[in-house]
């Protein structure tokens, strides 16, 4: 079995567990917001809140990053040499990789205020803050498929 294949389908397969995290979590802020007058299902929201990040998010962004790291280790030692690295395609990757990275964590940081009680916006807010990590994934997946970011 080529290993390479196997890294980058257990890759794309902790990719999609972490997207599925990072737009479903602004979801339940929205109703966990909606519903803050109703401490039982707040509570029940609270607990879904925490599994899904940390059963499900936190360990998927580990492993994408793993598999990512991975994945770079081989096409550096036995498929391209370090020349992908200049290609317009991978900076762009790298730098949505941060991005999205980053969202992950500014998510881990108001659920822990959520769960303080305090304020981490409106609905209207989490409704648009939902669509961020789509947007860096189609960009991030349109400069990987095309020669849109080749040189």
């Amino acid at each position: 079995m080529n290993h390479y294949d196997l890294l980058r389908g257990l890759h794309i397969l902790a990719v999609i567990a972490w997207m599925a995290g990072l737009l479903y979590l602004p979801r339940l802020f929205i109703n966990h917001i909606a519903n803050r007058d109703k401490p039982q299902v707040v509570e029940v929201l609270s607990g879904m809140e925490r599994r899904l990040l940390r059963f499900i998010m936190n360990p998927a962004m580990i492993a994408a990053w793993l598999f990512g790291a991975g994945l770079i280790y081989s096409n550096v030692h036995d498929r391209f040499g370090w020349k992908f690295f200049y290609e317009p395609w991978f900076v762009v990757k790298m730098i949505g990789i941060v991005l999205i990275t980053g969202y992950h964590h500014f998510l881990a940081v108001r659920f822990k205020k959520l769960q303080r009680g305090e304020d981490i916006g409106s609905e209207k807010f989490w409704r648009i803050a939902n669509e961020i990590p789509a947007i860096i994934a189609i960009v991030m997946v349109i400069a990987v498929t095309t020669e849109m970011f080749t040189i």
